[in-house]
């Protein structure tokens, strides 16, 4: 009982580390975008966390943990509408459900996970997609798609069935490639902003408030201790300890070598760059981030942060429009963490190399398919992308009727 104690503690401390990620994403997008779709932003990231949490609770829980029956494809499950009581007859906690923590426990860590997948989208799509479109979107994709995604792992499904099973620690791409590659599509179909290609040529659309972009990366950082830490699913010192240190030299790394490349490439010292590269380093070590070593960890980090540079540059001669780098971010260095795993570590070799690519591309079909079905859809009937007026006096006052600064503004074009 008072190992089950401590465990379930450390449990609930990482479930409010993943909580805080919601604020630093808020932070983040909002510092990399223009003053006049603050509240716009802010009003999504609420509404994501809310609506994920009680949609994890209806369906997502028991889609993404079903409890697949022997024999079963492992691709789809469902165990019934919202939660169960894990007690026993006589009407005390079930201590058998799992040595780690509690049911409870379980469940509200697990659902801070779901809403990260939508936050991915949200800052992909910022200052041009309508409000209502992309609720409904959040709805279908954190309520179904990501949990019976997530079902295929963690839920004991067919990928973790293979004969080497296909292994994500804490969600490279079991999260983050899931919500990047809705955020392809979702660019895709929605189009660049405007201003954001003229005359064939890339222009900068500076954010408003890169401090506070800044400590939206420093506290992704700290949540990242929850988000990486957690997935230990226990207390257990040795285990607990080896991640935290090689997600922090991978954080590192990242952003020392995105900054440096970027330095390189295109002769300026671009913090934006600097902080995505600590994020793209935290994306890549989170699927294998208790198989590494310190060493293992930096590399992939570092490899991370130059993938940063790269893809940003990419995407932008792609003429997608991505104004927080969430593609960069999420989905080219969650693919690279999840193929990290079969490279470097513990589990490195081709058996699990070839495993990771299965996986990969397991989550790449059912995401872009069903992406593009839901968000096509709400195009072709409702339609995604705000009037052009709408977007150059911004989405604040004509969805929202309200400035976020009020008192405060500035001059933009």
């Amino acid at each position: 009982m008072e190992l089950l104690t401590t465990n379930n503690v450390w449990m609930m401390i990482c479930t409010a580390l993943v909580f805080f990620m919601h604020l630093g994403f808020a932070f983040l997008e909002i510092g990399l975008t223009r003053q006049k779709n603050t509240i716009n932003i802010l009003f999504k990231n609420i509404f994501i966390i809310t609506v994920g949490l009680l949609l994890y609770c209806l369906v997502g829980f028991n889609l993404m943990y079903p409890g697949f029956a022997d024999g079963s494809s492992g691709m789809f499950g469902f165990a019934g509408f919202g939660l169960s009581s894990p007690l026993t007859a006589e009407g005390a906690l079930d201590l058998t459900y799992n040595e780690g923590y509690t049911y409870w426990t379980d469940f509200l860590f697990q659902g801070m996970f779901a809403a990260t997948a939508a936050t991915i989208v949200s800052g992909a799509v910022a200052e041009r997609m309508k409000i209502v479109p992309f609720m409904i979107f959040t709805i279908v994709y954190v309520g179904l798609v990501y949990p019976i995604a997530g079902s295929w792992k963690w839920g004991g499904g067919f990928l973790d069935q293979l004969s080497t099973p296909f292994y994500d620690f804490a969600g490279s791409t079991l999260v983050h490639s899931v919500g990047g590659w809705a955020a392809v599509v979702a660019v895709c179909l929605l189009g660049s902003r405007i201003g954001k290609f003229k005359n064939g040529k890339i222009q900068a659309i500076p954010g408003h408030n890169i401090p506070l972009a800044t400590a939206g990366v420093l506290i992704l950082w700290l949540g990242w201790f929850g988000f990486n830490g957690g997935s230990v699913l226990s207390a257990d010192p040795s285990l607990t300890s080896l991640t935290l240190v090689t997600t922090c030299l991978a954080a590192a790394a990242g952003g020392v070598v995105a900054f440096i490349v970027s330095t390189i490439m295109f002769k300026n010292l671009d913090l934006t760059m600097f902080l995505n590269g600590i994020l793209g380093g935290l994306v890549g070590i989170t699927a294998g981030a208790d198989q590494m070593s310190p060493t293992d960890a930096i590399i992939i980090g570092a490899i991370a942060g130059a993938i940063i540079v790269f893809a940003v540059s990419l995407i932008d001669k792609l003429r997608l429009d991505d104004p927080v780098g969430a593609i960069a971010v999420h989905l080219a260095c969650g693919i690279w963490g999840t193929l990290a795993v079969g490279l470097f570590g513990n589990l490195a070799g081709v058996d699990q190399f070839i495993s990771q690519l299965i996986g990969v591309g397991s989550y790449a079909m059912f995401c872009l398919t069903t992406s593009f079905i839901i968000i096509y859809t709400l195009k072709k009937t409702m339609g995604i992308r705000v009037s052009e007026r709408e977007e150059l006096e911004g989405l604040d006052s004509h969805e929202h009727g309200m400035d976020a600064y009020p008192d405060f503004r500035l001059n933009e074009h």
